[in-house]
């Protein structure tokens, strides 16, 4: 499918697809290194055990050589001077066998680490299709399989030649030697030339572990798509998520258009912005907070709940913007805006009360109010206009 082409899966895998391959059983290995590990075990062990083994393997030699003469061999006395130096060795192969098959358990941790999973043993029915095997054998996995091997056998054929070419003409000497001495030095020398062999292989492992990481992580590549469903699953839709945010933005502001008749003044831009001021007054120290702020269409809908309810409306743009920017929703006003919004009020309860019509207070001007310039968005400039109060919503502001 196109959507599985190695074009389109560009993103790295993610920790959730790692571990679904884990339990999979799917996990990064270096048969390379496996081997190389359970060699260089036996040359450890060869290396520990040899010199006695060596020994050991002279010792009976000699003894039976040293019987032949003097007494008549036959079938059954020859069976039993082959079994003796086998029945010797058995005490000694059970350690090296141990210790090979704990760095063959071992060594595939090096790679991908550890792991048990019984999915291995379940029978997949897709391996049966020829298709699908012909396909396998023919793949870049499969060439690349091929390639090491050919590698792997030229370059041990390579140094097993060289080294036993150069040990023929030692094992020449050796044969004119006593024969305690030549065994043991005999051995000595296929230690030498088995683990030069072994060392060899080390060129093969460094090539194959990290081709076999970045084959893996090449493997487990997601689509953009796939990586899209894979949030989905873990942390939810993001259009669901959306529209959960969208739904929690208007009950907020359904809340907050619900306390706007209960403001004791909405301060308008007088177009743009819309700010309700509520000051609770008597004893309780509080300063003026704001209940209800919006911009454009949000702030249409607060003067139109505010004509409703018959709160005043003041244009005064610095104030407004300035509201607007630095306080947020139930939070108390600033120092800064202590004056501006106290004439504001004052003017709004002498309005109320019927006092400012019967004195012809008129409503603050910008200049008066003095709103700080660092609190003012939109810092004013030229002569400020005058602000005017008013009962009913302008008719210039937008319409929520």
């Amino acid at each position: 499918m196109a959507d599985d082409s190695d074009l389109e899966r560009s993103e790295p895998a993610s920790q959730r697809r790692i571990e679904k391959a884990r339990e999979e059983g799917d996990v990064p290995r270096s048969r390379e290194l496996d081997i190389f590990l359970s060699l260089a075990a036996g040359v450890v062990m060869i290396a520990a055990l040899g010199k006695s083994t060596a020994e050991l393997l002279s010792g009976q030699l000699a003894s039976g050589l040293a019987r032949l003469p003097s007494a008549a061999v036959g079938p059954e006395e020859a069976i039993q001077m082959a079994l003796e130096p086998l029945g010797a060795l058995v005490w000694l192969l059970p350690p090296m066998f141990a210790v090979v098959l704990v760095a063959a358990v071992l060594s595939p941790g090096l790679v991908g680490g550890l792991h048990l999973s019984s999915a291995g043993l379940r029978m997949r029915w897709e391996r049966l299709n020829p298709a699908a095997g012909l396909a396998r054998m023919f793949s870049v996995q499969s060439l690349v399989e091929l390639l090491k091997a050919v590698l792997k056998a030229a370059l041990v054929a390579g140094v097993a030649t060289v080294l036993g070419l150069r040990a023929v003409s030692e094992s020449q000497a050796l044969s004119l030697s006593d024969l305690a001495v030549a065994i043991p030095q005999q051995a000595e020398l296929l230690r030498w030339i088995f683990a030069m062999v072994v060392l060899s292989m080390l060129a093969v492992v460094a090539i194959d572990a990290p081709y076999q990481m970045y084959s893996y992580a090449k493997k487990l590549r997601m689509t953009k798509q796939q990586v899209k469903e894979e949030m989905k699953e873990s942390d939810g839709n993001p259009e669901t998520k959306a529209k959960i945010r969208s739904q929690q933005r208007a009950m907020a502001r359904s809340r907050m258009m619900s306390k706007v008749p209960t403001a004791d003044v909405v301060v308008t831009n007088p177009t743009h912005y819309a700010v309700a001021l509520q000051y609770a007054g008597g004893s309780s120290g509080r300063a003026p907070r704001v209940v209800a702020k919006g911009a454009d269409a949000v702030a249409a809908r607060i003067r139109e709940l505010a004509q409703e309810s018959g709160v005043p409306l003041l244009e005064a743009p610095p104030l407004a913007r300035a509201l607007h920017r630095h306080v947020d929703l139930d939070a108390e006003i600033p120092a800064a805006l202590y004056n501006a919004v106290a004439q504001v009020l004052a003017y709004v309860f002498a309005l109320k009360s019927g006092r400012a019509v019967a004195s012809g207070l008129r409503p603050p001007s910008d200049e008066a109010l003095g709103v700080p310039e660092h609190l003012d968005p939109a810092a004013p400039s030229g002569n400020p206009v005058s602000a005017r109060a008013t009962s009913t919503p302008q008719t210039t502001g937008a319409q929520a």
